[in-house]
């Protein structure tokens, strides 16, 4: 198989944008996911890099688990989810000789195989390459930076959960940010409010509004708040489209509304025209 890409490998991919959390368990795969996914029915071509060493779920959250990675002439050939080869992935997971083999490496190791995924991955031409990073500020996300650097500007999503105690941890996130010089696209505050499917109560199970206020006081871009939902949950657990399967969800507004925002952030698409309106009223 033959997969055509420019010098360097990464020089069809227009914007990289790497996504974010200041702790783990605040939904930030689900988001990189789902991103994929929203900017894939808007008509783009988008590429995953799961860098998550250690807990490389995003094959399982797009129903690629146990899918194999090819060589070509230009590197390893990323997995394509599409039949119109619009969305691809690629994942430690995919090297990995069983889903519960534990990633025990050395930093210096996992550094070297970041580097490597950035240099030896054929992506072709991409108009996203999303990056999902493990949570925190590591040597990893360092390597991450360093090797995606030389291929452009890179912007960087951050994901929280409403609590004071995961706000404060993406406070440090934004400081990342800042010293590494990426552009924070926004801030998404996840797991915001619980919406009850028989009377649409929203209940706020951890906290609310913290991403927002936080997003105001240091003068980031909001992006907006994904509530809980079983829905979505149920749809990550089986790897469905959630965006196709529950569009009356009242997640659905929130992460089109996110995905339109990280267009317009990039001049590559408009509210009225990327595919993204949510359903018709009744």
């Amino acid at each position: 198989m033959e997969v055509e890409a420019g010098p360097g490998n990464l020089a069809g991919v227009r914007h990289v944008l790497l996504v974010l959390s200041g702790k783990g368990g605040v939904g930030k795969s689900t988001l990189t996911a789902q991103l994929a996914l929203a900017l894939r029915h808007a008509g783009k071509k988008v590429g995953v890099l799961d860098v998550d060493l250690c807990g490389p779920s995003v094959p399982r959250l797009l129903r690629a688990q146990g899918r194999a990675v090819h060589q070509c002439d230009s590197g390893w050939v990323p997995v394509f989810l599409d039949g119109e080869r619009g969305l691809c992935l690629m994942s430690v997971g995919f090297l990995l000789e069983t889903p519960d083999e534990a990633v025990v490496w050395r930093g210096p190791k996992k550094n070297a195989l970041i580097k490597q995924f950035v240099a030896d991955v054929a992506w072709g031409e991409l108009d996203f390459l999303l990056v999902d990073t493990p949570p925190g500020t590591s040597d990893e996300h360092l390597s991450a930076v360093e090797a995606l650097r030389p291929h452009g500007p890179l912007g960087a999503l951050v994901v929280t959960t409403p609590q004071a105690v995961a706000v404060g941890d993406v406070r440090r996130e934004l400081t990342f940010c800042r010293k590494t010089g990426l552009r924070v696209v926004g801030v998404v505050e996840n797991m915001s409010g619980f919406v009850c499917p028989h009377c649409a109560e929203c209940s706020n199970v951890f906290s609310a509004g913290g991403g927002k206020e936080l997003a105001q006081h240091t003068g980031v871009p909001f992006l907006g708040s994904v509530p809980l939902d079983p829905c979505l949950a149920r749809s990550l657990e089986e790897g469905g489209d959630f965006l196709q399967e529950f569009p009356r969800s009242p997640a659905f507004p929130a992460l089109a509304a996110i995905a339109r925002k990280v267009l317009e952030g990039h001049e590559l698409g408009s509210p009225g025209g990327n595919g993204l309106a949510g359903p018709a009223a009744d």
